[in-house]
């Protein structure tokens, strides 16, 4: 089963673009969402989460407003909680490939925002950027409810820069252009990896 890592900075239209193959039909694992799971009640990171960072919990869940206040400006902090959060994640991603490749799944996407900063590259067989001018980016989080300068401003310090990323690329998709551009090389892509899938060389 063919692996292609989806990733992009926060505000490049990554989710949107993670859409567009699974409204095609394609396994795609949601790395924020697997998150969400473990921060949620019952989830698996919420007493380990708790344990380093007390007071972060509300009604039995990881509330991430606190939480992100706890670590956004201490590294040290925001290591312990990678320490805890992506062992999890992993397994998590695990399942999904064991299940995309049960169900009979030649391709698949990982939708990774920090693909390339954790590493998660090196099991993927290709990876796509998407990528949008650096204005766009700023507007598009700046609108999101709650969101500051400064917070944005910390999450890219967190991420690797955009022209690094899309240097590593095997693909990149511009989001600046509209949805029907975009759709069409989502398509272009889908169309290439079942080429390869099927043994065709690229």
């Amino acid at each position: 089963m063919i692996i292609l890592g989806l990733t992009g900075s926060i505000g490049m239209g990554k989710s949107a673009t993670a859409s567009l193959f699974r409204d095609a039909g394609i396994p795609v694992y949601d790395a924020d969402a697997a998150v969400h799971a473990l921060y949620a009640e019952g989830g698996a990171a919420v007493a380990p989460i708790e344990e380093i960072f007390p007071g972060v919990t509300q009604e039995g869940a990881i509330d991430r407003q606190k939480l992100r206040a706890r670590v956004l400006d201490d590294p040290d902090a925001m290591k312990r909680l990678e320490g805890i959060v992506h062992p999890l994640a992993g397994e998590a991603q695990l399942d999904f490939r064991r299940r995309a490749k049960e169900e009979g799944a030649s391709f698949a996407v990982l939708d990774i925002p920090l693909l390339f900063e954790t590493g998660g590259n090196r099991h993927c067989g290709y990876t796509l950027v998407v990528s949008a001018p650096a204005e766009i980016q700023r507007a598009r989080v700046l609108a999101r409810p709650g969101m500051t300068q400064e917070a944005f401003e910390a999450i890219l310090a967190r991420q690797m820069p955009d022209a690094d990323k899309r240097a590593k690329a095997d693909f990149i998709l511009s989001t600046a252009h509209g949805f029907d551009f975009a759709r069409d090389h989502v398509r272009a892509i889908i169309a290439l990896m079942c080429r390869i899938a099927e043994g065709e060389t690229p």
